[in-house]
Order: C-alpha cells, then sequence, then structure tokens
C-alpha cells in the first residue's frame, strides 16, 4: 500500500508492508502513475511503514529515480531503519537517504 501526497512539486510516497516481487509491482504503478501526471521536482520515498525488502525495493528505487531524471527531477528516501537500512547500504544508495 502507497500513501501518496503530492504537493506539486514535491510528491512524498509513504509506502506500508513489506517489498518483494509480489508487491513491488503494484507499488510502482501507484507512484508511476502520479509523477506522469505531475512530473514533481522532488519524489520522497517514505520507508517508514516497511520492515523488510529484497532485492526489488533497489529497482523500485532505481526506476523511479531514472524516471524522475527524464524530467530533471530529483529522488530521495527516508524513515529506512532496521533491514531495509542494511539493503540500501549493500547497494550504495545511501546517498539518497535524508537525515
Amino acid at each position: 500500500m502507497v500513501e501518496i501526497v503530492n504537493t506539486g512539486e514535491r510528491v512524498t510516497a509513504g509506502i506500508q508492508g513489506d517489498i518483494d516481487h509480489h508487491t513491488a509491482s503494484g507499488i510502482r504503478a501507484e507512484i508511476d502513475a502520479v509523477l506522469e501526471n505531475s512530473t514533481p521536482r522532488i519524489l520522497i520515498l517514505d520507508f517508514g511503514g516497511v520492515k523488510f525488502m529484497d532485492s526489488s525495493g533497489i529497482g523500485l528505487i532505481l526506476g523511479r529515480m531514472r524516471v524522475l531524471q527524464g524530467f530533471g527531477g530529483r529522488l530521495f528516501i527516508k524513515n529506512v531503519t532496521g533491514h531495509v537500512e542494511k539493503i540500501v547500504k549493500l547497494a550504495g544508495l545511501s546517498g539518497l537517504v535524508l537525515k
């Protein structure tokens, strides 16, 4: 499940539940629908409600980054803790984390 707040220039997607190969495509579709309609300058993926993530989550992040780069937007992630934080670090994406 994704709760999306769109202010025009900024979209925040609060992700709830696990991100794995079963759920990633639905999450991706929800976020991409908003990105296509509003082309924000910033997308923030909020992982506060995510307890488990596998490599599908990394694909979710990287794919959204590519979409945003297509129109000059930037991606950040926040509330990355525990298991999810380890995966993000291993993928070399720590530079995207908002403190």
